[in-house]
């Protein structure tokens, strides 16, 4: 369906933290319910009132907008409406690969969408297997082990510490904390326990790299990917005695909009060879995994400075005041692109990537 005056007609598909709060409580069977009692981090993926209607508006600019809710009725709105292009920001709410399901609709309707398609979604949600997918291909990625209910007898079995446990399948630092980097072996697998029932996956037990921690934003596609000016963590503006970890608290508590933290340094201060090799591996890991239209890349470095890959997030945070030190507008901002501009690029980008005219 054409927008207005010729114009393609954009469908904007997101998760919001309400219908979040509704779906946790009666569609989610065998994951976090109402019954269950809820992690204080379950909402932080999902997305604000403020953040949709940003991404709506800057759309608007060129096309013709409708907003849809990824719930169990978006397949029928999305083919009642059959949008030309649908900007996917959807989270997704149950299962192991509820990133995928916005994208496997569309492939099931023929709609053309923005971002990366349910498989590089799901393999980067699920941490271990991206990580498998980066070893395999000789892209240095922290050691690591995943721990399951029935094996946490053996659980940390082989891997050095200090270590960091994390749920194996989130975003947004959910489930990471300021205890969540581990040093004495008894710790362990009392941690990995917590994850494992507070939030109804495996966790993943990860080799804790004590070096300098940077994220890097990508826009567009293979083998012509814009890389935006790399960003450091600032560890040293975290409350003193804190642990050097971009996790929950660094994020939604001690920064917050009221009082902006100053935790991220861009563009990052690093020698031209390490900012060479820190692009070299997220080209590399980018290319591997097929990620399409925008991401962002974590990594920190060794004991020994060497850069490594921590995880690929293919549906990137993307809040729009700049006080929520939101990683990839940040750099966007830095690359000279106002937040409406990075919104219209990665659409432009789909467009392209799909021959839309």
């Amino acid at each position: 369906m054409k927008g207005l005056s010729g114009s393609l007609q954009v469908a904007v598909v997101y998760s919001s933290k309400k219908k979040a709060r509704k779906v946790f409580d009666v569609a989610c069977p065998g994951e976090i319910r109402a019954d269950n009692g809820r992690p204080h981090d379950l909402l932080v993926e999902y997305d604000s009132d403020k953040t949709i209607a940003a991404v709506a508006k800057a759309l608007a600019r060129r096309f013709k907008v409708v907003l849809v809710e990824a719930d169990a009725g978006a397949y029928s709105r999305l083919k009642k409406n059959r949008p030309d292009l649908v900007f996917n920001i959807s989270e997704g709410f149950c299962g192991p690969n509820r990133e995928a399901h916005i994208p496997i609709i569309c492939e099931m309707l023929g709609l053309a969408y923005t971002g990366s398609d349910g498989l590089t979604l799901g393999i980067c949600l699920d941490k271990s297997r991206a990580k498998e997918t980066l070893g395999f291909h000789k892209i240095p990625t922290p050691d690591f082990i995943v721990c399951e209910d029935h094996k946490l007898q053996d659980c940390g079995n082989g891997l050095a510490l200090p270590a960091v446990v994390k749920p194996l399948r989130e975003g947004s630092s959910k489930g990471i904390g300021n205890d969540s980097i581990i040093f004495k072996r008894d710790q362990l697998k009392a941690r990995v326990a917590e994850i494992i029932k507070k939030y109804h996956q495996p966790a993943l037990v990860e080799e804790f790299l004590p070096g300098r921690e940077f994220t890097v934003g990508v826009l567009g596609n293979a083998p012509d990917f814009e890389i935006l000016p790399l960003i450091e963590i600032n560890h040293n503006a975290l409350p003193a005695n804190a642990n050097p970890i971009y996790g929950y608290e660094a994020k939604w508590v001690w920064d917050n909009p009221a009082k902006p933290l100053d935790i991220l340094i861009c563009p990052a201060r690093v020698s031209p060879q390490l900012r060479a090799r820190i692009y070299d591996l997220v080209v590399r890991a980018l290319t591997v995994l097929r990620v399409r239209d925008w991401c962002r890349v974590d990594l920190r470095l060794s004991a020994a400075g060497r850069p490594k890959i921590i995880e690929l997030n293919p549906l990137p945070g993307i809040a729009p005041d700049q006080r929520d030190n939101s990683a990839l507008p940040a750099a966007a901002r830095a690359a000279g692109y106002s937040y409406d501009d990075l919104i219209l690029r990665v659409a432009q980008s789909a467009i392209k990537r799909q021959g839309l005219r």
